[in-house]
């Protein structure tokens, strides 16, 4: 599933084309859907917004689109009207006089009056955006010490989107990683100047990935390991998807576990489990 960062690029491609522009083609591939095209067509598109790893594109006439990639969807940006010759199921797509932005296979989408948006069931329950830049390390880490959130494991944690809403599974091992701790740990357990560690790599590994398009290494280290002929793919993570490969920090083997039906990657000795 595309988590915050990605969805954020979507968002922000999107964006580049629709945003002031009017819209003259809509269409829902979802029948339950499609009364709403007549409603938005020939409206002008305020503004693309991300809540997490849902996208809303706002029109000016008080009404909004809410969209979930969920596991399987995808946005694609073309220029032009003619569409990519793709076996994916269309589930809408969006036209100006120049560009078309349209989204595959997903099926969790909506049309909603702007106003109304706070009541979405999914919205609602939200917390933070990781992926808004007003957000800051101080207010990540007063959440930690919340009470609704204090006395569960940060492996929990980090995938429970009314904590920090974007978070997924590749950015929780990664920021646990990046902080050194343990997924087992919890939130009260930690100390403070803990907390503000992991705060700080939440923050900065989130907005790493959304900088680099999906790298979480240092740009250094990253570069270093791209001279040295290594792929996207293993120049991309420190632990995820690299059980039993060398931990680039300290050498040692990289472990998977399964928590909660998810995958899980750690290092034994960048996140010591007797830690706290």
């Amino acid at each position: 599933m595309p988590e915050g960062p990605e969805i954020r690029r979507a968002a922000d491609a999107i964006g580049d084309v629709l945003v002031g522009e009017v819209v003259d083609t809509v269409r829902f591939g979802l029948p339950r859907l499609r009364k709403y095209a007549r409603q938005l067509r020939g409206q002008k598109v305020v503004d693309v917004e991300t809540r997490g790893k849902a996208m809303l594109t706002h029109f000016d006439h008080g009404y909004s689109i809410y969209s979930h990639n969920q596991l399987y969807g995808v946005w694609q940006v073309v220029e032009g009207k003619k569409l990519p010759n793709t076996t994916r199921s269309m589930r809408l797509l969006l036209q100006t006089a120049d560009h078309s932005a349209i989204l595959y296979s997903a099926s969790d989408i909506s049309v909603w009056p702007t106003a109304e948006l706070p009541e979405h069931p999914f919205l609602q329950k939200l917390g933070p955006d990781i992926m808004d830049r007003r957000l800051t390390w101080r207010a990540v880490a007063a959440r930690l010490e919340d009470a609704r959130f204090a006395g569960k494991s940060l492996s929990a944690l980090y995938l429970d989107q009314a904590f920090l809403a974007g978070n997924g599974n590749y950015l929780r091992s990664e920021i646990l990683f990046d902080a050194g701790l343990d997924p087992k740990r919890t939130a009260a357990d930690l100390t403070r100047g803990e907390r503000g560690r992991l705060a700080r790599s939440t923050l900065d590994i989130s907005r790493r990935s959304y900088d680099t398009g999906g790298i979480t290494l240092a740009p250094r280290l990253s570069n270093s390991l791209q001279r040295q002929g290594l792929t996207r793919e293993w120049r991309r993570f420190y632990v995820f998807g690299r059980a039993d490969y060398p931990c680039y920090r300290c050498g040692s083997e990289i472990r998977r576990e399964e928590v909660g039906s998810r995958r899980l990657y750690t290092c034994p000795s960048c996140q010591p489990r007797d830690a706290g």
